[in-house]
């Protein structure tokens, strides 16, 4: 990482300290470039936001800038300062000096006072342009591109962040810029010579609004105090506002709220077209040429840019530049695109680059800049460093050693371009002056030197060879030889020793020198074991831990030293002992003996490990409650038991037991919780009144008694006794501490004691408490009579009970049909009462309660009251049967006559909805006698009565016509009213069946018709049809159901009987079943034969075969083969049921024709012919002709099947199956057209 920082100086005399500096941090990372612009109190730093907006940083603050592009920024230095670069450790830093001022003596001052900088917490504001820093001087550390420095760069400025300390009014006048800005000769001409052009483009008009287009060349400059609310439109380029405008107002430190008045916009345009011709001036640089290339530098030279034509087409003269041209070389080593480095800045047309790499390609190209302006940087020029020696390699190692021998290595440096030769090795020969010999030179990366001093330091050094010569030596590097067989050391001594580990320290050899490796090996024995001495460690340590050893055990150790030369003798045999091991905790303690309220002795029993060491004593701890938070020391010494004494009755205590010994303190052993007992608990405060007293109750409380005895309280136990020396009864017994005492007498003095409890017994009974009742409610009512006058009314009269010192000022009935929903019916005085409205047959609850000034006595025990039967209540429901009901109705009437004659009961009658009408009701309410009979009025018709049901069919009716019914129920008190009139129809009559025909049939299908109409007919059709088939069991099965007039039946067998029946049905209802209808399938025929094979024999004779069929449920099969001869008719030839003949005497001029069929013959002499094969055709040819052919015709035989060919007839269910594979092409087909070129 590059790091540029830049300090902005002042003049000498300038009491501020530095007012500003930047940091430039380069790196590849992220390929940004991050700058710390740091601000002095009393300065000013301004950036432009990502807005557009500007925001004025006041000092002190550190502000960080982020290049996102990856270029270096460029750094804007005011007119009439110089930069010096300085490094300091790897950081540039650029120091910005102003050129010494030149005063003027008298005359106008052009010096300015600036207002001092805005606070820290006043919001930032937008400089005006002329405020802004002036055409700065250009210094990157690589070359980039030039733009607008708010584009540029992302301001990471966080106020909040940045101020360190407070910047007061009164300390700026001490750390602000000096009082005045010097207007050199240079800057008065660039803003006459702008002020001229001004002049002459707006048409010799001052302008309005202001200072820039009134100026003289001896006039002082604008004031910058005049106010300006809205941000100037100017456009910024390259980070200025024009060239040379009011150079005298450029002031780093820039006031927020005050700004230049401007003239019209045409002013900014110029300055940003002038911007622009300077920046395609300096981009119209040449490429470099570099000579005198070297190894390690160059010398690279170049042309200055052309000067641009002015407006009038003349060389702009040089005296119109601002400044003079300044140039960046910069080099780069990863190509032509890679990243460069800045070699030079300064104004000269020649440098030298020094500090390159050997034999590498490098990269060079220049840039012209002028103030702030960066022109393009021009092509690069590559070039490749010469070949030199190479670098200095790194100091020799010592790979392996002996007494008289070294065995060094190392490794290659840069070649730097030419390959490495020889490697030179020099040393001092253990002698220490300094001086070094050669003693080895070669290409090897190794070297043996021998015949060296045990225990003695070389020194050596190394440098490379190759064609371009040597190079420099590598640093000196100590190396030593080894040394003779160690002394035996000093006995280890223990440095720490624990239960299971000992830590073992000795010390190095004294005789053996500080360069010779030494190690040592430590070996143990433990007492006892028979093993002897067993190594356990072997290293260059001087100490070491052993461990995994047993406790309070004795080991022997012993310790020997050894180098590459040998190993020593050991040392003398030392002993150590391990320390003894804690004991483990002792065994749970137990209760010894009965536990008292007050105390327990408690024993335990020895731990099982004593951890090598007696157990010294016991430590008791006891804790008060369960929680075990505290901890008491009740007991510490030998003994085995303990008494602890002083405890609370009744209270839970936890102990547990410790040993100790020479190893340390035991774990605690298990808890033991005990409980002493509990005593009974003390007296109880007397009873107090709740409330005001009631006549039969009183309500009673108390508070527990101070001492619980060492139980909590459980129960409490209240006594209450009468005036008159009763003896105490106990009314109340329970955790509670009140109750309700009940059962009292109204108006009489009780006295009531209590007395508290828990697990060790009741406790004493405190002291009386005397309490009178109130004035009671009446006495229980005994139970009304009830005496009924009609089936709804009925008269309840009561008597009255006891008053118990009140008169009883109200009676209360209450009627229900049931004891839960009784009601108030009935309040007064009187002691009887009627009620009306009641149900016949009907069972009612009743009760009474009286009633006086002091409450309200019980209700009596309730009393059953039914009224009595009546007639039955009107049929509330009459409803129509459907016809499924209808058909399984049974008439009460024909069960009762089937009872009478002791018949086996028949199917049901089947009644015609036409002539019959089936009706259902809901039973009426009986009233209390059941309903015997029911009455239907049929209006002009003879009332029908029946029984007890709740259906019953009227027969013998009129189809289709209306009938007015009503219903009324009948019991063995009378008749009940009529209920509502309901209007019923009869349905019309069902149609009859059609005669059933067959008119075709096969052996498998037969085609039954039946009435007279359309083969197909719609099936909106009133009149349908149910044809039906009889299978083996005699049962029918449903084959079509439909308003059609033919049927195809098929798969069935051949030669036989099947059984119809037909019926026909329509709104009305389904019709009769027709007669059944037999008819017979015929036998079907053979199936037809394959073609025969035709064999000629001679020229004469041939022999026909063809393929046997086999027997058809019994029935042989023979064959017919029949012959015809040119155009003549077919004749028979043979019969028979062979499956070949042989056929002679054949005409030889003539072609010969054979076709054969199958023929059944059945059991009754009948005989079924199958169809005929195809045909096949033997040519005769003449003897001359075959003998002509025969070389390749062979026998002249032709056979060949005749074209015609027996066209099979589909089946429905083959043309279905074909008409729906065409509909599902054609639909895949449209839906394809419809993806790719309707939706796509």
């Amino acid at each position: 990482m590059e790091v540029l920082m830049i300090s902005v100086f002042e003049d000498s005399h300038s009491q501020s300290p530095l007012p500003e500096e930047s940091r430039f941090y380069d790196s590849d990372f992220h390929k940004s470039e991050v700058i710390l612009v740091q601000v002095n109190p009393g300065e000013a730093f301004t950036i432009r936001r990502e807005d557009g907006q500007f925001q004025c940083i006041t000092g002190p603050a550190q502000v960080p800038m982020m290049s996102p592009n990856g270029s270096v920024p460029p750094i804007y230095v005011p007119p009439g300062y110089v930069s010096q670069i300085i490094e300091e450790n790897g950081v540039r830093r650029v120091l910005v000096l102003p050129q010494q001022p030149d005063f003027h003596p008298g005359g106008h001052s052009p010096l300015h006072h600036p207002p001092p900088p805005p606070h820290a917490h006043m919001p930032a504001f937008i400089p005006h342009p002329a405020m802004m820093p002036p055409p700065p001087h250009l210094y990157t550390s690589m070359a980039g591109g030039v733009g607008d420095l708010s584009s540029q760069y992302i301001s990471q400025y966080h106020p909040a962040h940045i101020f360190s300390e407070q910047v007061s009014a009164d300390s700026h006048p001490q750390h602000g810029r000096p009082t005045f800005v010097h207007r050199d000769d240079r800057t008065t001409k660039t803003h006459e010579r702008l002020q001229k052009k001004l002049k002459e483009r707006q048409g010799g008009g001052g302008g309005g609004g202001g200072g820039g287009g009134g100026q003289v060349k001896d006039s002082p400059p604008s004031s910058p105090q005049k106010s300006c609310n809205s941000p100037p439109a100017v456009d910024i380029h390259n980070g200025i506002g024009g060239k040379g405008l009011e150079a005298e107002h450029r002031h780093p430190v820039t006031c927020p709220d005050k700004q230049i008045s401007k003239g019209k916009n045409g002013e900014s345009r110029v300055l940003d077209k002038e911007a622009q011709a300077l920046i395609a001036f300096l981009s119209t640089i040449s490429k470099p040429v570099v000579s005198d290339i070297q190894a390690r530098g160059a010398e690279v030279s170049w042309v200055a840019p052309a000067r641009p034509e002015n407006e009038n087409g003349s060389v702009e003269d040089d005296s119109s530049s601002p400044q003079p041209l300044s140039y960046d070389i910069s080099v780069s080593v990863e190509g032509k695109d890679g990243k460069y480095q800045t070699m030079y800045c300064g104004e000269e047309l020649s440098a030298t680059l020094k500090g390159l790499r050997p034999a590498t390609d490098h990269h060079v190209r220049v840039q012209a800049m002028s103030n702030s302006i960066v022109g393009s940087p021009s092509e690069p020029v590559s070039f490749t460093t010469l070949s030199c020696e190479p670098d200095p390699p790194n100091p020799p190692k010592k790979a392996s050693g002996t007494k008289n021998a070294l065995v060094l290595q190392w490794k290659a440096s840069c070649d730097n371009g030419s390959k490495i030769l020889n490697y030179i090795l020099q040393w001092d020969e253990g002698k220490g002056t300094g001086i070094f010999e050669k003693c080895y030179s070669g290409p090897q990366k190794q070297y043996r030197v021998t015949k060296l001093t045990p225990a003695t330091r070389y020194s050596f050094r190394l440098a490379a060879e190759n064609d371009m010569g040597v190079s420099e030596f590598s640093e000196v590097v100590d190396l030593f030889t080894s040394c003779s067989v160690p002394l035996p050391p000093f006995p280890p001594e223990l440095e720490t020793a624990g239960v299971t580990w000992l830590c073992v320290k000795w010390q190095r050899p004294s005789s053996s020198p500080k360069e010779d490796d030494i190690s040592y090996i430590l070996e143990m024995e433990e007492e006892g074991s028979g093993y002897g001495f067993q190594r356990s460690y072997d290293g260059e340590e001087l100490s070491h831990t052993i461990r995994n050893l047993h406790r309070s055990t004795k080991y022997k150790f012993r310790v020997a030293a050894y180098n590459s030369e040998g190993k020593s003798n050991p040392s003398q045999v030392v002993e150590f002992i391990t320390k003894p091991d804690r004991p483990s905790s002792p065994c749970r303690p137990v209760i010894k003996g009965r536990v008292l309220p007050n105390s327990f002795k408690m024993a335990w029993e020895p731990p099982k490990e004593d951890g090598g060491s007696e157990v010294t004593k016991y430590v008791v701890e006891l804790s008060e409650g369960l929680s075990g938070s505290f901890w008491g020391l009740v007991y510490s010494g030998p003994a085995l038991e303990h008494v602890c004494d002083g405890l609370k009755p009744g209270c839970s205590y936890q102990t547990r037991v410790y040993c100790m010994s020479e190893g340390g303190q035991s774990p605690m052993s298990e808890t033991l919780q005990v409980q002493t007992l509990a005593v009974p608990p003390g007296p109880c405060q007397p009873p107090r009144l709740v409330g005001k007293p009631k006549s039969r109750e009183v309500q009673l409380r108390w508070v527990p008694p101070q001492v619980d005895g060492g139980s909590p309280v459980s129960c409490y136990s209240v006594e209450v006794s009468g005036q008159q020396a009763e003896v105490s009864r106990e009314v109340y017994q329970g955790p509670e501490l009140d109750c309700s005492v009940g059962a009292l007498m109204p108006g009489k003095t009780y006295s009531f004691r209590v007395k508290a409890a828990n697990k060790a017994g009741f406790g004493p009974l405190s002291e009386r408490c005397e309490i009178t009742t109130a004035p009671g409610a009446p006495e229980q009512c005994k139970a009304p009579s009830t005496t009924s006058k009609s089936p709804t009314c009925v008269v309840v009269s009561w008597e009255a009970p006891p008053c118990n010192g009140a008169p009883v000022t109200e009676f209360r009935l209450e009627w229900g049909a049931a004891e839960g929903t009784m009601q108030v019916c009935y309040s007064g005085s009187a002691l009887s009462h009627e009620m009306r409205g009641l149900l016949p047959a009907t069972n009612y609850f009743c009760r009474v309660q009286a009633a006086n000034l002091a409450g309200v006595g019980p209700f009596s025990e309730a009393v059953l009251c039914q009224t009595p039967c009546s007639v039955p209540a009107a049929v509330s429901n009459i409803y129509q049967l459907k016809e499924s009901e209808l058909q399984k109705y049974e008439t009460t009437a024909d069960k009762d006559e089937e009872d009478e004659e002791g018949v086996v009961s028949r199917p049901s009658p089947v009644f015609s909805p036409s002539t019959c009408l089936g009706i259902g009701w809901d039973s009426p309410c009986d009233h209390g006698s059941e309903i015997t009979s029911y009455l239907i009025d049929l209006g002009e018709k003879q009332p029908v009565v029946v029984g007890r049901v709740n259906k019953h069919v009227i027969q013998h009716l009129q189809p289709d016509t209306s009938y007015r019914i009503r219903i009324q129920a009948q019991n063995s008190l009378g008749t009940g009213p009529f209920s509502h009139t309901f209007k019923l129809k009869t349905k019309p009559l069902p149609p009859q069946p059609p005669r059933l025909e067959c008119t075709a049939f096969s052996h498998q299908t037969l085609r039954l018709k039946w009435g007279d109409g359309p083969t197909k007919a719609a099936s909106s059709e009133a009149l349908q049809y149910q044809l039906q088939m009889g299978d083996k069991n005699g049962r029918f099965i449903p084959l079509y159901k439909g308003p059609c007039h033919t049927h195809k039946v098929q798969r069935l067998n051949e030669s036989t009987s099947y059984t119809f029946r037909i019926q026909a049905f329509n709104e009305a209802g389904e019709g009769p079943f027709s007669n059944v209808y037999t008819f017979t399938t015929p036998r079907s025929p053979p199936a037809p034969v394959k073609a025969p094979k035709v064999e000629r024999l001679d020229d004469n004779s041939c022999e026909v075969t063809w393929e046997a069929l086999p027997p058809m449920k019994g029935d042989p099969v023979i064959y017919t083969l029949q012959s015809m001869i040119g155009n003549s008719e077919f004749k028979q030839i043979y019969k028979g049921s062979a499956t070949s003949f042989h056929a002679q005497n054949l005409q030889t001029s003539s072609d010969h024709r054979f076709r054969v069929c199958a023929i059944r013959q059945c059991q009754d002499a009948t005989e079924l012919s199958g169809p005929y094969s195809p045909t096949v055709t033997l040519s005769l040819q003449r003897s001359d002709a075959a003998a002509t052919g025969g070389s390749s015709a062979g026998s002249g035989l032709r056979t060949s099947a005749e074209s015609a060919r027996t066209r099979q007839s589909l089946t429905d269910e083959q043309c279905a199956f074909l008409l729906l594979m065409v509909f599902a092409v054609i639909a895949i087909l449209i839906a394809f057209v419809i993806q790719y070129f309707v939706i796509k």
